[in-house]
Parts: C-alpha cells; structure tokens; sequence
C-alpha cells in the first residue's frame, strides 16, 4: 500500500524533484541554448557571407528580423498540438526540422533564399521555448518553477558565450574545405547537431510524470499531489482579452519589447560591433564575444538572488534597464576605441538579460492563476517582436548612413523608456 503523499518526507521530496531535474533539465537546457545559437550564429556568419553574396545591411537586418515573424505565427499552433499530441513528438519534431533548415542555411544564395530560410527557420522554431515551459509545468509544481527557469534561462547566454568561440573557429579552420567558405561549414555543424538532438528527444522523453518508467509509483503519486495542490488552469478561455485590456500587463509586455530589442542588437551585431573596433580574425573575434555573456551568467545570478531575498521585482529590472542603457550609449559614443566599446558592451549584456530575467518573475506574481496562461503568452509575444524590429531598424540605419551609430541610439532610448516604464507600473509587492 502507498504512503499518502503528505507522508512523504522533505528529504525523499528533495530526492525525488533532484531525481526528475537530472532527467530533464540538462537535456532540455543544451536543447534550449542550440535553440538560442541557431538564431544569432548569422550574426558570424555575416562576417563572411554578407560579401560573399553582396548583402546589404538593410537586407541582413530584416533577414535577421524576419526569424520572428514566423516564430510569432506559428508559436500558438504549436503549443495547442503539444497539448493534444505530447510533448515527446512536439519537442522532437520541432527541433528535427528546425536543425535541418539551420544546416540549410549553407545553401543561402541571395537575399530571396536568406528570407525564405530564416522566415522558416522561425515556422519550424515557434513553439519550442513555450512548449518547453507547458511541459515543464507538467512536472513542476508553480513553488518549484522559479528556480526550473532560472536553470533553463541561462541556456540563452551560455548559447552565445559558447557559440561565439565555436563559430568563430569553424569560420576560419574550415573555410575553403570541399569548396565551402567558413560560414557554410557553420551552419552546418551547428544546424545538424539540433536534428539529433530531436531524435534523442523522441526516443528518452516522457510525456507526463504518470508515464515514467524511471519513477516508481510513490514517486508518481508524490508529483501528482504536488501538482494537484499548486494546480494552475491552463485553458485559457477568455484570459487573453482580459490581460490585454490590463494596463499593468501591457506595461510589462512593453517593457519585456525594449529590453528584448536590447539583447537582440548585441546577439545580432556583436561580431560586427567588435569587428569595427580594428578587431580582425574571426577566431578572434569569436572568443572575445562570449566574455559579455559570461557576465550576463554573473549578473542574472546575482541580481535574481537579489530579488528573491528581497520580494522585490520592479526597481531591479528597471536598474539593470536604465545601466543596461547608459553602458549601450558608452558603447555607441566610442565604437572605435575597444578599451571602452569592450567593457561596455559587456556591461550593457550583463544588464539587459539580468533585467530580462528578473521582469520574468513579474508575472506569476501579478496574475491570477485563471489570467496566468494568457497573459503570460501575451507577454512573451509582444516581447519577441523586439527580435523582429531591432535588427531591422539598425540594419536600415547602416546602410542609409553607414554607421549604426544612430539605430543604436534608438535601442538605447528603448531601453531607457521600457526601465520607465517598469518604475511607472505600480505592481503590488510580491507576498
């Protein structure tokens, strides 16, 4: 006979939830941050391939930006078919056919293909990060997920602090290799890996915790309690209309955009950024790109334990914005000089994603358990159109005047008006 779940000791729970983090979170994390390298390793391969094939700027920003508007299309269908079908197939067909158009990048000949390719690298994309976060609420009461997604989230700037030396080796070491330049061989090489890990993903997932071969049937009962007792409704039905017309919610989803446009002109245009300092080597180049992630892994940590210990959400995400923006324009002001366009671009990264990290924990202490599903998706999506929009509005910039100087300074005004923002919307304090 099983004990009643609430028989079930803190220590055996702690074993138990260790048990189920070592299952899922390392897998999904690397799965996550391949995610995140698949769609900012062009900002490498534009190094090479913007002369190889005669792209303007103007054309590379909206090819960079265009990623997104399939993503935002097709991110909601995908989830409502995870719900139906599981998280096994979804998960592994999205990432089987978003590595393979990935690697087809390889294959990108002028700006229709560069469209074509990213627009459906979007589509195959769309519904990884929410799915992702549905099935990890399958297994995860609400009381445990704070620290899930601090773990998942870091995939983000770990995705840039290694995918930055690795591509840049791979641009040099196997350019000219069979006939094809150093960015062919990169997304390749970082496409195809995202095909196996689809695979891998399909045969070892596990659609819910009541179906794991790996837990014994206390072990299921415990999960099924604790979920139970935290539950959530996640249907959805009129949520969406309701946060939409909530003025705390749009302010929120407002400034998840500015920061979003933030973090994504530094994924986009690093190389570039760096490049126009003198810097030269794309090896080089590539191992100086991950230091700014490496400080952002400091600062999400430190300032998210900030933020717990104190209850506290709005000023810390409001003061990483406002310092994320100030170090954006030293960077702007002082593009040619590394001394300075280095440490402040890297302080500009760590504080844009530590102030992305803590807004993330705004909404599950504002909304209703019954407002949570809509509103949250709302969120997300007004904040990935940020990904859209920036490299779209620099990439026009440079090359109406070529110099980024002036899209940057939009960014940085986005910023600082998005951390405003945040001040300006009187959340109640977390409990």
């Amino acid at each position: 006979m099983l004990a009643p779940p609430d028989a079930i000791t803190a220590e055996s729970s702690e074993h138990l939830y260790a048990k189920i983090t070592w299952r899922l979170l390392p897998f999904l994390t690397v799965c996550y941050m391949f995610a995140f390298l698949d769609r900012i390793n062009v900002g490498f391969a534009k190094l090479q391939m913007q002369g190889d094939l005669g792209l303007s700027d103007a054309v590379y920003g909206t090819g960079a930006g265009i990623f997104f508007i399939g993503y935002v299309i097709f991110e909601i269908p995908s989830n409502l078919l995870l719900a139906r079908i599981g998280a096994r197939k979804t998960l592994a067909r999205i990432m089987i056919l978003w590595g393979l158009v990935s690697a087809g990048m390889m294959f990108i000949r002028d700006s229709t293909t560069f469209y074509l390719l990213r627009f459906m690298l979007g589509v195959f994309e769309a519904g990884f990060a929410p799915g992702m976060i549905l099935y990890l609420t399958y297994w995860y009461a609400p009381s445990r997920m704070a620290r899930v997604m601090a773990v998942v989230m870091a995939a983000g700037p770990i995705g840039g602090a290694l995918g930055g030396p690795v591509s840049g080796w791979v641009m040099a070491a196997l350019d000219g290799v069979h006939g094809l330049r150093g960015w062919q061989w990169m997304f390749l090489i970082e496409g195809l890996p995202c095909t196996v890990l689809g695979v891998i993903a399909y045969l070892t997932l596990t659609d819910r915790p009541a179906q794991a071969k790996w837990l014994d049937e206390q072990e299921k009962a415990t999960v099924a309690a604790d979920l139970a007792a935290g539950a959530v409704r996640i249907d959805g039905h009129g949520s969406l209309r309701k946060a939409v017309l909530d003025p705390r919610v749009l302010g929120i989803a407002f400034s998840n955009f500015c920061v979003i446009c933030g973090i994504y002109t530094v994924s986009f245009w690093l190389p570039t950024i760096l490049s126009a300092t003198g810097m030269s080597g794309t090896t080089t180049i590539g191992l100086v790109s991950a230091l700014p992630y490496l400080a952002a892994l400091v600062a999400m940590r430190l300032l998210c334990l900030s933020s717990d210990r104190r209850r506290e959400r709005r000023w810390h995400s409001a003061l990483c914005g406002i310092v994320g923006a100030a170090a954006l324009l030293s960077a702007t002001m002082y593009p040619q000089t590394l001394a300075v366009a280095l440490p402040s671009i890297t302080l500009a990264t760590a504080m844009m994603w530590a102030s992305y990290t803590v807004l993330w924990a705004i909404p599950a202490d504002y909304l209703d358990r019954d407002d949570a599903p809509g509103g949250i998706a709302f969120i997300n999506v007004v904040g990935v159109l940020g990904g859209f929009f920036s490299p779209i509005i620099i990439g026009s910039v440079k090359t109406a005047t070529g110099s980024m100087a002036t899209g940057m300074l939009v960014m940085v005004g986005l910023l600082a008006v998005g951390a405003v923002v945040m001040l300006a919307n009187r959340l109640p304090r977390p409990a």
